[in-house]
């Protein structure tokens, strides 16, 4: 398949981040935003195995139906930036 070009117009921010990325990484800006653009758009969605180990915890922990994460996370917030 032949590459077409593309303008995008994103935050300055946003772009400066993502050059950064992509120097770290090794890769261009133009090869990081296709593998994205590919993995968002893929037609068939690997489903994740779960292996024998995570297979053999679930349930071993029992949960309050009324529990909120976002409660403890708040709470930890909090904490964090007194």
């Amino acid at each position: 398949m032949m590459d077409k070009k593309l303008t995008l117009s994103l935050s300055e921010g946003i772009i400066e981040n993502a050059k950064t990325y992509a120097k770290a990484n090794n890769i261009s800006l133009s090869k990081l935003i296709e593998s994205y653009l590919g993995s968002l758009t893929k037609e068939e969605k690997k489903e994740l195995e779960i292996s024998p180990l995570v297979k053999s915890l679930s349930g071993v922990i029992s949960v309050d139906e009324n529990y909120e994460p976002k409660d403890d996370y708040t709470e930890y917030l909090i904490e964090k930036y007194k």
